[in-house]
């Protein structure tokens, strides 16, 4: 099941680039203003160029901060389209929803499947970047039982998400990691995505190497230490504690009104002003 959703979500993403490229090939520059061409915003004004409504009309569906573009996308959306644009964004349209409905209910299926792994699942979900969807995901392609894999270094080997050693002549070179556990690979990937935007250790370490790696490189050097406390949290059973964060602060902040609220509640709060 797991396999089958990384083919659609391939699919998806090949669809929407062809989506792009024929508003651009029309003369419609919405790309160039809105974040997210897939947005709320700009799926409704897609949708409204597809149906042949008038720019004045299309630039009411902006949303958000994109109610302060209205000129710009105005300026974005003035081009009439041809009858085979609008027949092919239309055709294009439907299947990216169709797409997008079907690896929602493979997730709902997958979500579903949680019920036995409750513990592990919640578990996952105390490390950054990893939601309720990615640890379901996860969990169907380790499983829960980490002594299998032996150690963190041989689960890392495993899912391909370890570089190779290149040694010559005494000098070590970086090598391409191993053809691993596709799908887990991808999955790591859009965790570290979501870690290095965290406050957490992974935003320090993503930061420390993308000046001389890249993004491409850093993120899968991130997947590798994710997936090492991964291996950690699961093995030991304790969920994630980041060396960034102050859980003791956390604690405090959420806690202080409520036990300032107490203190003066019972007349502790007095005495210790008198006392100071």
């Amino acid at each position: 099941m797991t396999r089958h959703r990384m083919k659609l979500k391939g699919q998806l993403a090949s669809e929407k680039n062809r989506l792009q490229k024929i508003l651009d090939d029309g003369g419609i520059r919405l790309g160039g203003v809105v974040s997210d061409i897939h947005g709320v915003s700009a799926h409704a004004m897609i949708e409204g160029l597809i149906t042949g409504q008038p720019v004045e009309d299309l630039v009411t569906y902006a949303k958000g901060r994109l109610k302060d573009k209205q000129a710009l996308l105005a300026e974005a959306l003035d081009e009439s389209l041809s009858d085979r644009h609008r027949l092919l964004l239309q055709e294009l349209h439907r299947h990216i929803g169709f797409l997008e409905q079907q690896i929602q209910t493979l997730d709902e299926h997958i979500l579903a499947a949680m019920t036995p792994y409750q513990k592990a699942w919640q578990l996952l979900q105390t490390i950054p970047g990893i939601d309720a969807l990615s640890a379901a995901l996860l969990i169907a392609e380790l499983g829960v039982e980490m002594a299998r894999f032996g150690s963190a270094e041989q689960l890392a080997a495993w899912a391909g998400m370890c570089p190779g050693q290149n040694e010559s002549a005494g000098k070590h070179k970086n090598a391409r990691a191993r053809k691993g556990n596709r799908v887990l690979r991808q999955v790591l990937c859009e965790v570290a995505n979501a870690a290095c935007k965290t406050k957490s250790q992974f935003k320090g370490k993503y930061q420390a190497l993308v000046g001389r790696r890249g993004h491409k490189r850093t993120i899968i050097a991130l997947g590798h230490k994710i997936l090492r406390v991964i291996y950690s949290v699961l093995h030991t059973e304790q969920p994630y504690r980041d060396p960034e964060i102050d859980y003791e602060a956390l604690v405090v902040a959420k806690n202080a009104p409520r036990w300032l609220k107490a203190l003066e509640k019972y007349g502790y709060l007095a005495k210790l002003r008198q006392a100071a």
